[in-house]
């Protein structure tokens, strides 16, 4: 078992380069099992979810070659569908893309249901719609639990309004359609740069997407996929967890490697509360002045202030001096498991369904917290650095899943902070 340790309370300065963007690599790692061909993709983060995803995919027969820290070489061309690994499947959400990608290449599938963070319930119904529309045939089995669609008659292009704006959904219904016959068009759809992104990895391959980063996106079928080269962008999520913890120790950090125009909700906020930030070409500089003034949020999908940014946030506000702030969560229900935690810390929050009222007492205090889901664990890491004294986090498998190297990344800039090893108080009576 492995926890974080941090003394924090010291103000971070230096520079840190954020890695690719987590949510658009694991989407176009399953799509790439479309193109029965080699796949070379660059700027992949060194996190365990991406591990994962390619154990899947080589379970499934490809064959993955690691050419250095963060690019692979992925063949997919004697990849069977149908066979994906439980084990493996349940450990992360995004393991639903296999879904619309068996379908769309070898017209079924079966896949066990998804693991990753747990927000209430997050039903697949808008996935289901749209491989319903395009001539899926859904169902649960009865005996393991798994997904089952098949699509006898083969794929065909259709028109499908989304009930509800669904990334997930929209990059499911993308992977499907690419290869149906003729043409899909998904009205409502979502507009994530991941969603955008997977869409130019696909047509770098010889699709046909348009309208991508619009609520309407048109898909042309196209009868086969080709190999490419391929850079996935940088991740929003990463550059805008440093963007908070420059805000709460009060320091200032030179983001680099990120896109300002993708953080442009998540800056107005930090600017709302009295944070210092510089936009460059590919650079953001993020400082703290010292003092945070309150402020009202809501999540909400793209281009809004993200969902995955709602725990970060959360932090700032109870770093605030005097008066209550409000969160509201407009993505998922049941976001603020992690509140607990930061009660733990000295924190004030009461939550009422989706609406956070966190009174700002201007510090944090040390404890130990658990990493209760990715973001929520992050967070922790946040409030770790900004309270004085030790904090301990545990269970951060959850924020490996999608940070990269966050411990020697923060040291960089002047962190307290190492991850340990600690005995397994289980194994240790086994032992004895």
């Amino acid at each position: 078992m492995e926890k974080i340790v941090i003394n924090g309370g010291k103000p971070l300065y230096g520079e840190i380069e954020i890695s690719g963007m987590k949510n658009t690599a694991l989407a176009v790692i399953m799509g790439s099992l479309l193109i029965e061909d080699k796949c070379v993709i660059e700027n992949l983060p060194d996190i365990s979810d991406v591990s994962t995803s390619f154990q899947i995919l080589e379970h499934m027969g490809a064959s993955v070659r690691k050419i250095n820290k963060t690019t692979y070489e992925v063949d997919n061309t004697r990849t069977k569908g149908g066979i994906s690994p439980s084990e493996l499947v349940r450990k992360m959400r995004a393991s639903y893309y296999l879904l619309g990608a068996e379908l769309g290449r070898f017209r079924y599938a079966n896949v066990d249901q998804q693991g990753g963070c747990w927000f209430g319930e997050r039903p697949i119904d808008q996935h289901i719609k749209g491989f319903e529309a395009l001539g899926g045939k859904f169902e649960i089995s009865e005996t393991t639990g798994y997904y089952n669609i098949d699509a006898p008659d083969g794929l065909k292009g259709t028109h499908i309004f989304m009930d509800l704006v669904s990334v997930g959904a929209t990059i499911n219904t993308i992977l499907a359609a690419v290869k149906a016959e003729g043409t899909t068009i998904i009205e409502n759809a979502a507009r994530e740069p991941h969603v955008v992104d997977l869409s130019i990895f696909l047509n770098k391959c010889g699709a046909n997407i348009s309208g991508m980063g619009t609520n309407i996106i048109k898909i042309k079928g196209v009868q086969k996929l080709h190999g490419c080269t391929y850079n996935i962008l940088p991740d929003m999520i990463e550059a805008g967890t440093y963007m908070t913890i420059a805000a709460a120790t009060g320091g200032s950090l030179k983001i680099k490697n990120v896109i300002p125009k993708h953080l442009e909700s998540i800056t107005a906020k930090l600017m709302e509360m009295g944070v210092e930030v510089e936009e460059l070409d590919d650079t953001i500089i993020v400082s703290g002045t010292g003092t945070l003034n309150k402020a009202n949020m809501k999540t909400q999908v793209y281009p809004g202030l993200p969902t995955d940014m709602n725990a970060q946030m959360c932090v700032l506000l109870c770093l605030v001096k005097g008066g209550t702030s409000y969160l509201t969560e407009g993505v998922h229900e049941n976001k603020y498991r992690y509140c607990e935690e930061l009660r733990r810390m000295g924190a004030v929050i009461k939550v009422d369904g989706r609406v956070a009222a966190v009174e700002g007492k201007g510090i944090l205090t040390p404890a130990v917290v658990k990493a209760v889901d990715l973001r929520a664990g992050v967070a922790m890491v946040i409030a770790g650095l900004a309270a004085k004294g030790k904090t301990e986090i545990e269970d951060i498998y959850h924020i490996e899943r999608g940070y990269e190297d966050i411990v020697n990344k923060l040291k960089k800039v002047g962190a307290d902070i190492k991850k340990i090893n600690v005995p397994d108080p289980y194994q240790y009576e086994i032992a004895n």
